[in-house]
């Protein structure tokens, strides 16, 4: 019997995709000192509104935005509370940067891009 797994999405810039891609498409990079929280989200849609929308405009995504999809396993996921943060299509899971090991050990497959979006 195949487990039970959720398709999760992340818009990230150039150097995080750099980092992913690195990792063999394994794993995301460790959060760094100022962001206590792993964001991924839970629609492609709005993946996309921030890939689009905000990455491309920020020097430190390089001005590109790229969406990834991925599944982990949903046992793990259910410890963690859907949070919505605007509209109903904004929600995403707010698991603690300590545990980005953890969700590792939880992915089932590699990490997919499935957008890429550039300054028009």
């Amino acid at each position: 019997m195949t487990p039970e797994t959720v398709t999760l999405f992340r818009p990230v810039g150039q150097k995080e995709l750099e980092l992913i891609r690195e990792s063999g498409f394994l794993r995301f990079p460790p959060r760094l000192s100022f962001q206590p929280i792993f964001y991924p989200v839970l629609n492609e849609e709005y993946a996309i509104e921030i890939a689009r929308d905000w990455n491309t405009k920020d020097p430190a995504s390089g001005h590109v935005g790229y969406v990834t999809r991925f599944q982990v396993l949903a046992p793990y996921l259910a410890k963690f509370e859907v949070k919505v943060v605007g509209a109903r299509r904004h929600a995403e899971y707010w698991i603690p940067a300590e545990e980005i090991d953890e969700l590792h050990a939880n992915l089932v497959g590699t990490i997919e891009v499935i957008h890429e979006f550039r300054p028009s």
